[in-house]
């Protein structure tokens, strides 16, 4: 699969596609494999990488934290993860004022804002995880439907061949 279409990651991630569309525009969490531009008519694509990065903005902002926070928070993520693990050996920690990062092998704490008090956690391996799994259920029900299609249309052509 080259990607996510917007409608497949808002399904995949329990986003709405306004809150997809006001992110990408606001350059918040864009799509990686493709982006709209800001020409009307052209599907942005979402990689797996952005699925869970949806995830983990979206619970960040469901857990009080403003946009600009949120923002400020993951450019520092990006800058400093380990992309190549997907920031799956991170935790991010917040009392709705600051996000702090707890990196599993050190655990070490570091402010990414700069402030605040630790209060609740976001698991990013866990959301990874749930990720995966929810693709896999999307992958194989879109083969279970593209059979029954193709099953359909062997249907229709031999009906049209007897008749």
């Amino acid at each position: 699969m080259e990607g996510f279409t917007a409608q497949q990651a808002c399904r995949l991630t329990d986003c709405t596609a306004h809150q997809l569309r006001y992110w990408d525009r606001v350059g918040l969490l864009q799509p990686s494999i493709q982006g709209t531009g800001g020409r009307p008519g052209k599907r942005r694509l979402y990689s797996f990488r952005d699925l869970v990065a949806l995830r983990v903005v979206k619970s960040l902002l469901d857990n009080g934290m403003s946009v600009q926070r949120v923002r400020r928070a993951w450019d520092y993520l990006r800058r400093t993860a380990d992309m190549d693990n997907h920031l799956a050996g991170v935790k991010l920690v917040t009392d709705g004022q600051s996000i702090f990062k707890i990196a599993s092998d050190e655990g070490e704490l570091v402010d990414a804002l700069r402030e605040g008090q630790l209060a609740f956690f976001v698991a990013i391996d866990e959301i990874t995880r749930e990720v995966e799994e929810d693709v896999s259920r999307f992958e194989l029900d879109r083969e279970h439907f593209l059979e029954m299609l193709r099953r359909v249309e062997d249907d229709v052509q031999a009906e049209a061949a007897e008749g």
